[in-house]
């Protein structure tokens, strides 16, 4: 029998572990079936963008500057000092506007220093995305003008000295993307902008104000060079899926918001910190993970139509774009099939889902895209209009045109309007100068508004519709 004094003691420890077993048994209750599914699914779509950055920042960074266009190290500025060629698949959906100048940045050591010349006048643009695929920083035309600047990038949890004359960019990952753009009027303006890309030089603090040297990669073999990191991921199986986001997210933190999917991926095994391996996980958790992939996939491709309104036969998505807040779904499918998405105050990118009567566009056809005078594309920069193939990439054509843009000596009627021609055919040389080359098969287009006037982002101007027309020839025209 307990002395008094043990019962005393004893007693309250009885009455904890009444109050906390049924807390402990709660918290460990095995998840239903259903909520498994939905779960997964939404874990799948949550990771997707975080899994598309790495693989694409290992095929971009796994090789020595100079061997290939467009891939280097990183810490360091890849210049692109031309349009990307017919056959350029590092990323989907690039424009023909700008020439790109592409770093990765290494933050987990140390601050990194961006240096950007005076562009007198020119726009540029230095989006800086996280691994999560959010724009957190613009440097540029728009928003810090085109004096010389210096940035200063800082990791999470950095809380060291900024140097006098640096403006600090706190970064939310330690690992960041930018895709710098710097106007081009096509390739006899190309030796001007390559001046300005020598500019743009990335420095570890340590080494500001003493010669660095350049940064070298370490070569990774076991790295696919060759297949493009879209495809590498919707083909990825859900075991090394969700085992190589686990170890993303102990690299990179969530945002702040993300909290309440921390908890959730927590039911089926999923912990920040901490690798998954699927093989372990619990059968109910196990089943519904495997079978994510593909639901995530489908889901993307039936709610893309719909993500923003659609005018005229084109999406017109100026909201949750670029930062995306816990609209997962939006995040995942714009990191799919256009991935380093602007904020739209940068730009906006109205997509074709149609033309005038419905039906997908498809070079079996040829079309026109009519602007009134005092209806084009609402601007404080510039716009464009650029054609891909379903996959997002850029179709090879024999004028090796890609897009037709405002700076390019486009003919106007007497009117003072505009027709763009899109077709197969040649409509003949009085009518070129405004021909963008389709393929004979299914493609779409893209609009590029950079720096759009209030109108096109509160949806008071909308691109008119892709009409369908009878195919221009050279011997039709007049």
């Amino acid at each position: 029998m307990l002395s008094r004094l043990n019962a005393r003691l004893f007693l309250p420890l009885i009455a904890l572990l009444l109050i906390t077993v049924p807390a402990a048994r709660a918290e460990t209750a095995t998840v239903t079936e259903q909520d498994a599914q939905e779960i997964a699914i939404d874990a799948y779509l949550y990771f997707y963008p975080l899994v598309t950055m790495d693989i694409t920042r290992k095929q971009a960074t796994n090789i020595e500057a100079g061997k290939e266009l467009g891939r280097g190290p990183m810490n360091t500025f890849i210049h692109i000092p031309s349009y990307p060629p017919a056959d350029f698949r590092v990323v989907v959906r690039p424009n023909f506007d700008t020439l790109y100048s592409s770093a990765w940045l290494d933050l987990s050591k140390e601050p990194m220093v961006i240096s950007v010349p005076d562009t007198a006048g020119r726009y540029y643009l230095l989006p800086m995305l996280d691994m999560w695929s959010d724009v957190f920083a613009s440097p540029g035309w728009r928003t810090t003008g085109t004096q010389p600047g210096t940035f200063l990038v800082t990791p999470p949890g950095w809380s060291g000295q900024v140097p006098n004359g640096m403006q600090q960019i706190a970064a939310p990952t330690p690992t960041v993307w930018i895709i710098g753009r710097t106007k081009t009027d096509g390739p006899s303006d190309y030796p001007a902008v390559h001046k300005i890309q020598a500019g743009y030089v990335v420095t570890p603090l340590s080494q500001w104000g003493k010669t660095a040297s350049a940064p070298r990669a370490v070569i990774d073999p076991s790295v696919d060079m060759k297949t493009p990191p879209k495809i590498q991921v919707d083909t990825m199986a859900a075991a090394a899926y969700f085992g190589y986001a686990a170890e993303l997210l102990k690299q990179h933190p969530p945002h702040v918001t993300d909290q309440p999917m921390i908890a959730r991926l927590k039911k089926i095994g999923i912990e920040a910190g901490k690798s998954f391996d699927l093989s372990k996980a619990p059968p109910v958790a196990r089943k519904a993970l495997e079978a994510a992939p593909a639901q995530g996939q489908r889901l993307m491709a039936w709610k893309m139509p719909t993500l923003a309104r659609v005018v005229n036969g084109w999406t017109m998505n100026t909201d949750t774009m670029g930062v995306y807040g816990n609209y997962y779904l939006k995040r995942a499918i714009v990191a799919q099939v256009g991935l380093g998405a602007n904020v739209p105050e940068d730009a906006i990118y109205p997509m074709n889902l149609a033309d005038d009567t419905g039906k997908p566009l498809d070079g079996a056809n040829a079309y026109v895209l009519h602007f009134d005078k005092q209806a084009l594309p609402p601007v404080a920069a510039f716009w464009s209009v650029t054609l891909y193939d379903s996959d997002g990439f850029q179709v090879a054509n024999a004028l090796n045109r890609f897009a037709l843009s405002s700076w390019m000596p486009l003919h106007t009627n007497p009117d003072g309007s505009l027709d763009l021609l899109i077709q197969n055919e040649n409509p003949g040389p009085g009518k070129e100068a405004n021909w963008l080359p389709a393929p004979k098969g299914a493609f779409n287009l893209v609009m590029r508004l950079y720096a759009p006037r209030p109108e096109a982002l509160i949806g008071k101007w909308a691109p008119p519709p892709v009409t369908r027309v009878q195919a221009l020839s050279p011997l039709t025209v007049q």
